[in-house]
């Protein structure tokens, strides 16, 4: 019974996380979709600039889930001065980043040439990397405020804050992208405007909810304004920096993947970007359960409840495999119908079928090891699980990847069975190490 309990407590705090992260991950989605329809170059443009924007994107995401398990521990332990430094400091980190990797595009941006894409991508490029690199700030501000609220268990009101956002995101599109009422056809470049503004109104709005909600007050920070203590920051570090370490190696190997796909051709990039954009919205499903796992096993950790960590920990791998073979049954017998929402384009289409049968393979194990990793994240083992992300990703799933592509000749389909490979190795690895964590904390 304490299987089915914890099982049932961690879907109701997931569900929400679940249904946001997909609506987020439909920012993306709608993107793709209405950009295919001006043709396979802006959908190939689309394909590099992404490469480029979510390897800072997520090495962000993962520093800032310090502030999910900050924020739990305190809530776990009825502390809410620490929870309001959590919020603050993990506010400050937010923007200190989006910064930095705001300047970075910008000193790279005349070197985009350099990545090996077709002339006809670079050029269209420019433009739509700078105005969708700035988005980076309001994005990562919001996710900082969104980590706060969930790990306080008020997972609802970010939920319908960000699926406003998509919805006026997909709205914009449409007047930006193809012009109109009565504003100019801004194409690729509208869309990157479209979730510029989107970004910016999503975080106006849950600044207002926390600052505005009484229920909160004492778990909101009564000042945003306060110098942060370097204790704080180092604190806030120890767990976000080896998160993101192991975020961006996953991460990385996929942008890696995308940008190998430029030596493949227009096609190749294409079919890459609509596979990819369908497996990191089937990712959010498992994702969403591995943010509440991660909240749940900080705060049952924060509060001292050592021998309850067991039920939450086989409930969560329990829910991760369901999920990721839900998944594989919708890419297995449904990859025609998920490549033709994108393009008509038939040679684009036949190649995502076969991509999209990959991607179905590695679900199961991508499930597994992301909830396997949120939990050792909960209960503050970050190090050993970045060095072993980077061994699954760097050493052996990109290596497989161009044994594949290049020397076997399997080109876009080589690419990725070797990013399932790198899976595979992260899943039979991570589950383990928390199994050993779980063993060594309950004979303390």
């Amino acid at each position: 019974m304490s299987l089915i309990a914890e099982s049932k407590l961690t879907l109701r705090l997931a569900l929400p996380l679940m249904i946001g992260q997909l609506s987020q991950m439909l920012l993306g989605v709608a993107d793709t979709m209405m950009v295919g329809r001006l043709g396979v170059t802006e959908l190939a443009t689309l394909t590099f600039v992404n490469s480029i924007f979510y390897l800072p994107f997520v090495f962000s995401i993962g520093l800032l889930t310090c502030i999910s398990v900050h924020t739990a521990h305190a809530r776990g332990g009825g502390d809410p001065s620490a929870s309001r430094t959590s919020c603050r400091n993990g506010l400050y980190i937010a923007v200190a980043v989006s910064i930095l990797f705001i300047g970075l595009s910008l000193l790279l941006r005349p070197f985009l040439d350099r990545f090996g894409q077709p002339p006809s991508v670079v050029k269209m490029s420019h433009s739509y990397v700078t105005i969708l690199m700035i988005s980076l700030l309001p994005a990562l501000a919001s996710m900082a405020l969104k980590n706060h609220a969930d790990a306080l268990d008020r997972p609802w009101p970010p939920f319908w804050i960000f699926l406003g956002g998509v919805l006026l995101n997909v709205l914009l599109n449409w007047i930006m992208i193809y012009g109109n009422v009565g504003c100019p056809a801004l194409g690729i470049d509208g869309a990157a405007w479209a979730t510029l503004i989107s970004r910016v109104l999503i975080f106006v709005a849950l600044f207002v909810w926390l600052e505005t909600n009484q229920s909160l007050r004492d778990w909101v920070p009564h000042s945003w304004f306060r110098k942060p203590l370097k204790a704080d920051l180092l604190a806030h570090a120890r767990i976000g920096l080896p998160a993101s370490f192991q975020m961006f190696c996953e991460v990385g190997a996929f942008s890696a993947a995308g940008l190998m796909m430029g030596r493949f051709g227009e096609i190749s990039m294409a079919a890459h970007q609509i596979a990819i954009t369908c497996a990191a919205s089937a990712f959010m499903i498992p994702l969403g359960l591995a943010m509440a796992l991660t909240v749940r096993t900080g705060s049952v950790a924060g509060a001292g409840e050592t021998t309850r960590l067991r039920a939450v920990v086989h409930s969560g791998w329990l829910l991760a495999t369901a999920f990721g073979l839900i998944n594989a049954t919708a890419f297995f017998f449904a990859g025609s119908y998920w490549a033709g929402q994108f393009t008509d384009d038939i040679p684009v289409i036949s190649l995502t079928v076969a991509l999209l049968v990959i991607v179905g393979v590695f679900q199961l194990f991508d499930s597994v090891q992301v909830a396997s990793s949120a939990m050792l994240r909960g209960l503050h083992d970050t190090r050993i699980p970045a060095l072993m992300g980077f061994v699954a990703y760097w050493l052996i799933g990109l290596p497989v990847a161009m044994l594949l592509s290049w020397q076997w000749q399997m080109e876009a389909r080589g690419v990725w069975w070797g990013l399932a490979a790198g899976l595979f190795v992260a899943c039979v690895t991570l589950g383990p190490r928390l199994r050993q964590l779980l063993r060594r904390m309950e004979k303390i």
